[in-house]
């Protein structure tokens, strides 16, 4: 049973997922809050594996909520994974809550079904990041003078290499598994090693790490 709790400053926002997800096998919301202050607290009590955080709200914001509640509990004791929420399609928000340490940002608008994957996908510890998040990552979280050959951290392996590289570039474990044809569960004991000595949380931040560290050159701007 995933357990999730709900942060939004309006009634009839949560009344909506509450329904949404309470209809889904496997899902059970725990508990509901109507701000960051109340959400910290919350969620400490609850220790839910997702919450789903709203950004605008009076008091305490979702965004210094998310890295206050982080901040309380790391992966090894407490793997509690947030999906920022908005009705803002902004850059800032985006970046903010990826640095913030956020598993996953997603509208308000999007449909029911998005709104269940994203809850699935960030509760079995992988990151929702699209494509289109991924492109926006990688023009935002560039290195400023990219490195003329990409630069490798020593902590990792060839193969563990190739694979940050891949992240990086948005590739899905199926197609990552392509490329090196390797199989699947091969590529998910390669992207776990990755994360674990990087001291990184999930793809998300690798995709963050590669792109602030080099790892990898951003793409032409002129095509």
């Amino acid at each position: 049973m995933i357990r999730v709790v709900l942060v939004d400053d309006q009634d009839l926002v949560r009344a909506g997922f509450r329904v949404i997800l309470g209809s889904e096998d496997g899902i059970d919301v725990v508990g509901e809050a109507r701000n960051g202050a109340e959400a910290i607290d919350l969620v400490a009590a609850l220790r839910p594996d997702v919450v789903l955080m709203d950004v605008q709200m009076p008091d305490v914001d979702g965004l210094d909520a998310t890295r206050r509640i982080l901040a309380r509990a790391p992966d090894s004791d407490w793997p509690v994974r947030v999906v920022i929420l908005t009705t803002f399609d902004r850059d800032d928000y985006l970046f903010e809550a990826l640095k913030a340490g956020a598993s996953g940002f997603l509208l308000k608008n999007a449909r029911p079904e998005d709104l269940i994957d994203a809850v699935r996908v960030v509760a079995r510890g992988d990151a929702l990041l699209s494509p289109e998040v991924t492109r926006r990552v990688i023009e935002r979280f560039s290195a400023p003078q990219p490195l003329p050959r990409p630069h490798r951290p020593t902590e990792l392996t060839e193969r563990e290499y190739e694979v940050l590289v891949a992240l990086a570039r948005g590739a899905t474990n199926a197609e990552i598994a392509e490329q090196l044809h390797v199989g699947e569960t091969t590529v998910k004991t390669h992207v776990s090693r990755v994360l674990a000595k990087l001291g990184l949380r999930d793809r998300t931040q690798a995709v963050v790490y590669a792109y602030e560290n080099g790892v990898v050159a951003p793409p032409s701007r002129g095509g």
